[in-house]
């Protein structure tokens, strides 16, 4: 889905790259819009894959190059997973969480101002004698539209 923020997003993090010196091409616009549009996490081949139905030139290098300058502009997040494959979702604004489903990878921010999670960072700088500078949640779970679509299938309400 393309809509008119991803459209914005993809004019702002286009602008972004070319004043850090990087040349507009089309493949690479073309692998800023997969990801700018997208609400799942996508591995560097979903991003090739994807890319590739908006231009069926595009070279799997390509793919791996624009994400690595992504991530550096900050643009782009890596995501880890249980299964221990890595993926990519646009980052955030501001110190934010992930939620992340199990079943079909959609990924959810949340705040990162939680009582409970100051709480727990100070609790463990006191147990570990750490001074604690950054952190980064990942939640792991299932999305209510997937728990839903597997109550229909199992005839539950």
């Amino acid at each position: 889905m393309y809509n008119d923020e991803a459209k914005v997003r993809t004019k702002k993090w286009l602008n972004c790259l070319r004043k850090n010196g990087y040349r507009l091409t089309a493949p690479r616009i073309a692998v800023v819009e997969i990801v700018v549009s997208s609400e799942f996490i996508l591995s560097p081949t979903d991003i090739y894959y994807l890319a590739r139905e908006r231009y069926p030139k595009l070279g799997l290098v390509t793919v791996y190059r624009t994400i690595e300058k992504l991530e550096e502009l900050g643009l782009l997040q890596r995501v880890h997973q249980p299964s221990d494959c890595q993926g990519f979702i646009a980052a955030s604004q501001g110190h934010q969480h992930i939620l992340i489903c199990q079943k079909c990878g959609l990924v959810q921010f949340f705040d990162g101002d939680h009582e409970g999670i100051t709480d727990l960072m100070k609790d463990v700088e006191s147990k570990t004698g750490y001074q604690i500078n950054e952190h980064w949640l990942q939640l792991f779970g299932i999305c209510k539209k997937c728990r839903q679509k597997d109550r229909s299938k199992n005839g539950e309400n």
